[in-house]
């Protein structure tokens, strides 16, 4: 089965995994599964406050977003057919750029083991875009991209309202940010079908939960950096995370 490998070092299967747009128009909350049974349970308490499962799966998500969505950003500024859709390529690489690293900071401070690969469906939807060319790339791009973003826009809220991690909340504020001027500039490029989005984001269906997790990350493997792109601008006026330990 062919692979094909981004430059951040992740690989997408395409071959057999790759999806028809129809089977795509209806993509799980994120492509990522929360096995917990109680997303307030409080898996740690750490000296920025206590982790719970839903604050865990968090940080577990932005990582999986940046890992199918920064090697769709450099697709994007390499073959985007308009200016609109190849600077919205940039803003999704600098943009999971820095909120990998803030990611891999979190997961340190925090004990979080991150994925070093997006999950099976994610990596499915990079090999369906990747199939294509032209004004289908475009599409079908943005389509997929704007459903996904829209999905996790109301998740960071809700993260936001309810953490008591310091370290959370921070990512919380920087993903609100990063994940509105993404949602912006797709829109931007004039190809989003409102309400079609609009379907497809309430009304997700069950995946299996093996499509939805990402893999297990290799005991000892090193972990994989999504690389800032130093010849670009940093869109972003946003704050890393910072180490400082909760007061409470």
């Amino acid at each position: 089965m062919p692979v094909s490998r981004s430059k951040a070092g992740t690989v997408f299967v395409s071959g057999g995994l790759v999806l028809t747009l129809t089977a795509l128009a209806y993509p799980a909350m994120l492509g990522v599964q929360n096995t917990a049974t109680d997303s307030s349970r409080i898996v740690a308490n750490t000296p920025y406050g206590p982790l719970t499962e839903a604050d865990r799966d968090f940080v577990v998500k932005v990582r999986s977003a940046g890992l199918w969505e920064y090697p769709l950003g450099e697709m994007a500024m390499e073959r985007g057919t308009t200016k609109e859709m190849r600077e919205a390529g940039e803003h999704l690489v600098v943009g999971h750029a820095q909120l990998d690293a803030s990611c891999r900071k979190i997961a340190i401070e925090l004990g979080i083991t991150l994925p070093n690969r997006a999950t099976p469906q994610q990596q499915q939807f990079v090999a369906a875009v990747d199939s294509k060319s032209g004004n289908e790339f475009d599409n079908n791009a943005v389509g997929i991209m704007r459903v996904t973003h829209g999905q996790i826009f109301p998740t960071i809220g809700k993260i936001r309202a309810a953490t008591e991690n310091t370290l959370v909340r921070q990512l919380a504020d920087q993903a609100n940010t990063i994940v509105l001027d993404h949602i912006t500039v797709l829109e931007k490029t004039g190809l989003v079908n409102f309400e079609q989005v609009s379907a497809q984001q309430t009304a997700p269906p069950k995946l299996p939960k093996e499509q939805l997790t990402p893999p297990a990350r290799p005991r000892g493997a090193p972990i994989v950096t999504l690389s800032p792109r130093p010849d670009l601008p940093d869109f972003y006026n946003t704050t890393s995370p910072t180490p400082t330990p909760s007061a409470g």
